[in-house]
């Protein structure tokens, strides 16, 4: 068929005078300009009720092959790690262990108060006042804050801040205050000291 014919065939062709019931009829090039129509339809139809969502769905696919591929990757290095993971839990455990045993317990705290005391002498100051201030409940652990006073040369205060320190009880020392005696030639010194009890012990 002539390039022409076919031209002339579909200038012919009106859809108003369509016999939908004869398209067997129809002239060549109109059914085969409808059937290009029908393939070009049910080709955009298909991408965007079919192949458009295949696409969405491949890229969640996807999106959750690479957070499994990263689960994957961490759990197989942990699992590489196994036993280095577990020398360090027990050393945490024995490090844990060992600073709890450092936290005094409820019925050690007069000790506590008196080894206090017993610093203060053995540094040669003046014990004024040792105040125990109410308790300071945090996550883990109870804070008891100990308000102390003492007098002495600053060489006294300085043996008895690291006497303190180097007790075997976790003692920190806060909020100091240190200045000249009124009634001596003495040093006071004003000093918030806080130790810690283990939450777990009653």
């Amino acid at each position: 068929m002539a390039l022409q014919d076919v031209i002339d065939q579909l200038q012919d062709f009106d859809i108003n005078d369509v016999d939908w019931d004869r398209v067997g009829v129809w002239p060549v090039a109109v059914r085969v300009a409808c059937g290009v129509v029908l393939a070009v339809a049910i080709v955009f139809a298909g991408y965007f009720f079919v192949v458009k969502d295949l696409s969405v769905l491949e890229q969640k696919v996807v999106k959750k092959e690479e957070q499994l591929r990263s689960t994957f990757k961490m759990k197989a290095f942990q699992a590489a790690n196994l036993d280095s993971y577990r020398d360090q839990m027990l050393e945490m455990e024995t490090s844990f262990g060992a600073l709890v045993a450092q936290l005094p317990s409820e019925t050690e705290v007069p000790g506590l108060l008196e080894d206090i005391d017993e610093k203060g002498a053995e540094s040669g100051l003046l014990i004024s006042n040792i105040d125990l201030r109410s308790e300071k409940k945090a996550e883990y652990y109870v804070e008891l804050p100990i308000s102390i006073k003492v007098s002495g040369t600053y060489h006294d205060l300085g043996s008895f801040v690291s006497g303190i320190a180097g007790m075997p009880r976790i003692v920190t020392l806060h909020d100091y205050s240190i200045k000249k005696s009124s009634s001596s030639a003495l040093l006071d010194m004003t000093i918030l000291a806080k130790t810690y009890r283990y939450k777990g012990k009653k």
